[in-house]
């Protein structure tokens, strides 16, 4: 992997290690903002604060996961407990830890924010949404949190689908439409009038529609970060999950964000990275 603006198109080879960057690239852009909200579009996308935190190892975990074909609760133990200090909650944390983990019940958006590999994985939609249920339920089993996973891994499903022309197959308001009919979720919300009094959530249901209605809303792969991030909520979960799907949808990174990026990861991250990619089949319409 190169430090350099990726491109894909029906069938090239970058389009599963463009997702997780794309999720990568939107948690470290929002780390600095969790704490310190930005309420506004206008702000240095990186600093010297920047970094990686849980969003980043727990997606890189179940990527791994796929890749090998491994155990998921097995591969999100082994890497954040390799990465103990990215900034987990209390509870996964000790789940983490656990000689015997267990499913704790949660709706929070954790199951959301690391399954945008399964949308690139997975080779049909009820395969999406299969994976993405497991995925979720090793720690998430409360409906709402598998209904959160099974929203993202479909979003990027559906915006990597393209024609032999490398058309979209599905549009954004196709996107919408079928999510809506899938989850419940209102997202029929513009992304200005969520914006004007939104607080910080940590809930699926509040805060997962929220951060896909920042990617229905945007131009482009740096906006639908920007419109996360500007929220004033939970900045890098937001940003991980919009700009997920949004580097799925629009099919590149501007290379400067990629670079900046690229930069702070480690070579056993971006080794997962590379070998998810050659996983993976190239892309067609079927």
């Amino acid at each position: 992997m190169t430090h350099q603006e990726i491109r894909f198109g029906e069938k090239d080879e970058c389009a599963a290690s463009l997702v997780l960057m794309g999720t990568i690239c939107g948690d470290m852009i929002g780390s600095f903002f969790e704490i310190t909200p930005a309420h506004t579009t206008d702000f240095e996308l990186f600093n010297n604060r920047t970094r990686f935190t849980d969003d980043t190892v727990c997606t890189i975990a179940i990527a791994d996961a796929l890749t090998r074909g491994a155990d998921f609760t097995e591969s999100l133990q082994r890497w954040c407990r390799a990465y103990p200090t990215a900034g987990y909650g209390a509870m996964f944390h000790s789940w983490i830890f656990s000689s015997s983990p267990q499913p704790y019940n949660s709706y929070g958006n954790g199951s959301a924010m690391r399954v945008s590999a399964v949308g690139a994985k997975a080779d049909t939609f009820m395969e999406a949404l299969s994976l993405a249920k497991a995925s979720a339920e090793v720690t998430h089993n409360h409906p709402e949190g598998i209904k959160g996973a099974v929203a993202v891994a479909a979003a990027v499903f559906l915006a990597l689908r393209v024609d032999t022309e490398g058309n979209h197959i599905f549009e954004k308001e196709d996107i919408r439409e079928i999510l809506t009919s899938l989850t419940g979720y209102d997202l029929s919300r513009s992304y200005e009038s969520i914006k004007a009094d939104y607080r910080f959530q940590i809930s699926c249901q509040k805060s997962v529609p929220e951060a896909i209605i920042a990617f229905l809303d945007s131009s482009d792969y740096e906006d639908a970060v920007r419109k996360a991030v500007a929220y004033g909520g939970d900045a890098d979960t937001q940003a991980a999950i919009a700009g997920g799907i949004a580097a799925a949808y629009y099919g590149y990174i501007p290379s400067e964000i990629f670079a900046e990026a690229t930069m702070r990861l480690d070579m056993n991250i971006l080794k997962v990275i590379q070998d998810f990619n050659d996983s993976i089949d190239p892309l067609n319409d079927d």
